[in-house]
């Protein structure tokens, strides 16, 4: 389908799921491209590092410029760069959401924008965007990263159905909770009113917990890998705990009974 040794993007590789990708690709024989923001990060064996802010265009197209000079072609781009803003909706700014929009959904759009003309003129290629089973559910108290993940959603399924007569497909992976540093890393809402006080530290409470509990972040690469190289890919690849479940739900129990569980899952009604 690619290439002897096809050419793989991945960005934000310095930890979690991102850095898992990328050691899955290097495994699996791909040379691998993996962006940082700062020069010196840390990063896998054998993956070409490249300096890259998913939010500036410039820094952008001089990492596609060098790792086409260099590599010729572009096989998979893994959209995984991303963070988290825990808080109400009431609680958070809107440039606090605009800020988060700009990395989670404009920057996997300026990326994949970014490789696009090399996938198409190829006639083969693969856009992976790392999402969220909060991508298809609401999310109490992440209003806004959910809403990022939503958007990316309806992207990626626009954009599949554009470019698959170039031989091009655009694919989501949805993890459930996973064990990693996302709830460390997440800004915090710019204010905290009493008001929400109570139900928050509830849902912070079970969500940290689940986290806790949740899967190594190789499972989320090794659905990655398996839809790099699948054939006849799916548009939607729910992964870890749960994660299926939720999707199936998601798509045929009625809204009431939905709702419901949901409110009882992440303890909103005490």
């Amino acid at each position: 389908m690619f290439a002897s040794q096809p050419v793989v993007l991945v960005t934000g590789v310095s930890s979690g799921i991102g850095r898992a990708i990328a050691e899955a690709f290097v495994a699996a024989d791909y040379r691998v491209y993996g962006t940082i923001r700062a020069d010196g990060g840390p990063l896998p064996n054998s993956v070409r590092p490249l300096q890259l802010d998913v939010r500036d265009d410039a820094s952008i197209a001089a990492a596609m410029a060098r790792l086409l000079a260099e590599s010729g072609r572009i096989d998979v781009l893994v959209n995984n760069a991303g963070g988290s803003l825990a808080g109400a909706v009431e609680e958070t700014e809107i440039g606090q959401a605009q800020a988060l929009f700009d990395v989670n959904f404009f920057g996997a759009a300026r990326v994949t924008q970014a490789a696009l003309p090399t996938m198409r003129a190829q006639k083969a290629g693969r856009v992976i965007f790392i999402s969220s089973v909060l991508g298809f559910l609401p999310g109490p108290f992440v209003a806004y990263y959910a809403a990022s993940k939503h958007a990316l959603e309806a992207y990626a399924e626009s954009l599949d159905h554009e470019v698959r007569p170039f031989g091009v497909r655009a694919l989501l992976i949805e993890p459930s909770f996973m064990k990693t540093r996302i709830d460390a890393n997440s800004a915090s809402a710019a204010r905290s009113l009493d008001a929400y006080a109570e139900t928050r530290a509830r849902v912070t409470k079970g969500v940290n917990a689940a986290v806790l509990g949740g899967d190594d972040p190789k499972v989320v690469a090794a659905k990655v890998l398996a839809a790099a190289n699948a054939r006849t890919p799916r548009l939607r690849y729910p992964v870890g705990k749960g994660a299926n479940a939720l999707a199936l739900m998601r798509s045929f129990l009625p809204a009431a009974m939905m709702d419901q569980g949901l409110r009882k899952n992440f303890r909103l009604d005490g």
